[in-house]
């Protein structure tokens, strides 16, 4: 643990915000593996599956989760399932 008080304060909001990521980053692999499923086994909620999990992906792309070009790609392969 550091000394300096900035350093402790560094090391606690660092802590958060990997927990914050990681929880953003787990829906949004969720999500996609439940729109694929879903488009797989064509059922009746996949159009509403796929939407939410483009938003997911959207998100973790806006938040610098994943890079831009990978959120294009996810987002183009749920579609060509769908």
């Amino acid at each position: 643990m550091p000394n300096i008080k900035s350093a402790i304060k560094r090391v606690k909001t660092n802590a958060s915000a990997t927990a914050q990521n990681a929880h953003s980053k787990s829906t949004m692999r969720t999500a996609v593996k439940k729109a694929e499923n879903a488009s797989a086994n064509k059922e009746e909620n996949a159009k509403e599956l796929l939407v939410s999990a483009i938003k997911q992906v959207d998100k973790a792309a806006s938040k610098g989760l994943i890079h831009k070009n990978t959120a294009a790609r996810k987002k183009a392969q749920l579609m060509k399932q769908a």
